[in-house]
């Protein structure tokens, strides 16, 4: 991994749709930090729009989460 802030915002982002626990839960947040940032994710944003290096960090944040790797992907 290296930082490359499209890839951060776009990782975190990706996470936080899929795993957030409604609107009051930190991984809402994520979203809307992202966007704040400038990330605008078009309507059929998903696990294959990620570079590789975006893919290895939201593959971090899922098993840091406590989830598998293989629940990981869209």
């Amino acid at each position: 991994m290296y930082f490359d802030r499209f890839d951060i915002l776009s990782a975190y982002w990706l996470f936080g749709s899929l795993y957030h626990a409604g609107q009051s839960s930190k991984e809402y947040a994520y979203m809307g930090r992202a966007e704040l940032a400038g990330f605008s994710p078009s309507g059929n944003f998903g696990w294959r729009s990620l570079t590789e290096n975006g893919r290895d960090i939201y593959t971090n944040l899922v098993l840091s989460a406590g989830f598998s790797s293989e629940e990981s992907y869209e």
